[in-house]
């Protein structure tokens, strides 16, 4: 039978999934496959199972509970084996890799950070900032100016823009940096001019959490900052 496969630990975890419960609906049971000194937290797999708010936010139960009693390597969700033994040759033959990133993430917590910027504050300001921006958004305004004259302009004002949100992100990443260990920032995207996460020391979450905090604040003219976390560190496993 396939299962659906939440997190990796040791078998020496206290695992109390009591009260919790696995991906899909009705809820699937939750259990533990084990070999060696590892074993990974399972259920059955649903035949209808997508990536629905519910098993969504079962899957991150059951991680962040596991990872709060001890080390875990918590899987991405829709992490599917063919069966029982297939997640028990899996941790024979990688658990000396397992275990090694257990130890090298068991005081580590992550915190994911989106910034997005305010575009038409962004546009006004780089239109007023240049007189050749300007003369061509009078020109061009309303459909009017020349073929080129349009192209024009969307070429310079597309190029600004981002140049800016790189500056932006580079800005904020830059604050950030110095209180973690790692990071994974994703490519740019046209929703965020920053999504990255952050790989942080437990004992330095709450310095992280509020330096996030007064960056928002320093920047809500500017953009919208969000900090997540602390998490387990989803993204560096």
């Amino acid at each position: 039978m396939s299962l659906y496969v939440y997190a990796i630990t040791r078998t020496s975890h206290p695992l109390h999934l009591d009260r919790l419960h696995g991906v899909g609906d009705p809820p699937t049971e939750l259990r533990a496959v084990r070999a060696d000194s590892l074993c990974a937290v399972v259920s059955g797999l649903p035949d209808d199972l997508k990536a629905r708010r519910r098993d969504l936010e079962a899957h991150h139960e059951v991680q962040e509970r596991l990872w709060e009693e001890g080390a875990t390597l918590p899987l991405s969700f829709g992490f599917v084996a063919e069966d029982e033994n297939a997640v028990q040759a899996i941790l024979e033959e990688r658990g000396a890799e397992f275990s090694q990133r257990m130890d090298e993430l068991a005081d580590q917590v992550e915190f994911n950070v989106k910034a997005t910027a305010d575009e038409e504050a962004m546009l006004r300001e780089i239109i007023s900032g240049s007189d050749e921006l300007r003369s061509l958004n009078e020109a061009t305004r309303e459909g009017g100016g020349s073929p080129d004259q349009r192209v024009a302009f969307g070429q310079m004002l597309a190029e600004e823009v981002q140049r800016r949100q790189d500056a932006l992100a580079e800005e904020i990443a830059s604050a950030l940096r110095p209180l973690a260990g790692s990071e994974r920032i994703s490519p740019p995207s046209s929703q965020y001019a920053l999504n990255a996460s952050f790989l942080v020391e437990r004992g330095k979450a709450d310095e992280f959490g509020e330096t996030g905090r007064e960056l928002g604040d320093r920047l809500q003219n500017r953009a919208e900052l969000r900090v997540l976390g602390p998490l387990p560190p989803y993204s560096f496993v």
